[in-house]
């Protein structure tokens, strides 16, 4: 799995403040929001997740619960170029707080990330309306990536013909993959130009992952993309002009919100799998999906890592 740590070390040692955090002034919980002090709370969170004074925090204004005598909060840890959120669930007398997430038993426990997965314009394979989708966020740089690549397009559909379609999702980490997003970028371009040949420029920048430089990258891909007679100036203009880069950075905000912080993380009917997982053990994940979705009635269709500076996490 690709992963991105900040470890503490980094940072020259840095130690949490105390009085970076205690000198902020704390304004009093308001009638809209009772119990609610942002000072008080960030001080807490800080204190509980491990977030340093390096590390930015944004919390939300309360939103309403799912359950009654609670508010619905989010705080976001910010550090250079990586952001997580976290939910939070305040009493409205200000003394209990709760992370984590809340069920309603009578939907799918996956709902809510189902409803922030969007498949819509992604190249794709399988067969449409299928009971089980798998959304599949990935970096071609990665090597664990690229040997997950191989397992689903060798054994996937020969498995489940018709029972499953996977969605592709960029989520390229060029905080240590450099060539990472501008080969997203031009697999973007070659799925707007054509398609189906998505797909085969998934399969070459795979095979192909350790021989591509920073240096090479736009070179090798247009000699690809020649050779695959693509339309050599449109692909050109598509590329040099990074026109497909906000929905590769579309796809990289989802994919935060989702949580997602290695690559690759696949999402089967909305479950979230991190890692790169044996065909044996995905199989039977799918195998369980069927039999589920049979007795349910549910069907998939509606529907490396990134991480703060945290002490002590390797």
């Amino acid at each position: 799995m690709a992963l991105l740590l900040f470890g503490w070390a980094a940072f020259g040692q840095a130690r949490p403040a105390a009085s970076s955090v205690n000198s902020v002034a704390k304004p009093a919980a308001t009638a809209t929001h009772p119990g609610f002090e942002k000072a008080k709370l960030e001080a807490y969170v800080r204190h509980l997740l491990l977030w340093g004074p390096q590390i930015t925090v944004t919390i939300a204004d309360p939103v309403p619960a799912p359950m009654p005598g609670y508010q619905e909060i989010k705080v976001t840890g910010s550090y250079q170029q990586i952001s997580l959120d976290e939910i939070f669930y305040l009493s409205q007398d200000g003394q209990r707080l709760i992370r984590g997430s809340v069920y309603d038993t009578s939907k799918s426990p996956f709902t809510a990330e189902l409803a922030k997965l969007k498949t819509d314009l992604q190249p794709s394979m399988g067969t449409p309306g299928a009971p089980v989708v798998i959304v599949l966020f990935s970096d071609f740089q990665c090597g664990y990536c690229r040997e997950e690549a191989k397992m689903l397009r060798k054994e996937l559909l020969k498995a489940y013909p018709k029972e499953v379609r996977l969605y592709f999702k960029d989520m390229p980490i060029d905080q240590i993959h450099p060539w990472a997003k501008s080969a997203a970028i031009a697999g973007r371009c070659v799925f707007r130009q054509d398609p189906p040949a998505f797909w085969d420029f998934h399969d070459w920048i795979f095979d192909k992952q350790a021989e591509i430089t920073v240096e090479n990258v736009k070179g090798k891909i247009g000699e690809w993309a020649q050779s695959k007679g693509l339309d050599a100036v449109q692909f050109a203009g598509c590329y040099d002009r990074r026109s497909t880069e906000a929905d590769v950075n579309k796809n990289v905000s989802e994919a935060r919100s989702l949580k997602v912080t290695s690559t690759p993380t696949m999402f089967v009917n909305g479950r979230q799998i991190p890692g790169s997982v044996p065909w044996d053990q995905l199989k039977q994940i799918i195998d369980w999906e069927l039999d589920y979705s049979k007795k349910t009635g549910e069907t998939g269709e509606k529907c490396c890592e990134l991480s703060l500076p945290i002490p002590g996490k390797k």
